[in-house]
């Protein structure tokens, strides 16, 4: 269906500026999630190098760091920012 963002309470028509804007945030996201990708894949290469080669110091360093909790906890501030970026500019009058 062709606007269907006016029959949806609280949006707005968004200027030609806005919507470039907008597609500027969006194409953020996948170059991010690359990066965070390549994050995740350079811990399981680590764990798995780590226990191949019976690196007991590598292992205890990634058990006391917790890196895959902070990659996830990145992956959610960044979905998180980028909503918040759409937001500002999309100017949502609902809570």
């Amino acid at each position: 269906m062709d606007n269907q963002h006016r029959r949806i309470v609280g949006y707005r028509e968004l200027t030609a500026a806005e919507i470039d804007l907008m597609n500027e945030i969006k194409l953020l996201g996948p170059v991010i999630e690359a990066v965070l990708m390549k994050v995740n894949k350079h811990l399981s290469d680590q764990a798995t190098e780590a226990v191949n080669n019976n690196l007991q110091n590598v292992k205890d360093r990634v058990d006391d760091a917790t890196p895959y909790r902070f990659q996830a906890l990145a992956k959610t501030e960044f979905q998180t920012g980028l909503m918040y970026l759409t937001r500002a500019v999309a100017q949502p009058t609902f809570f």
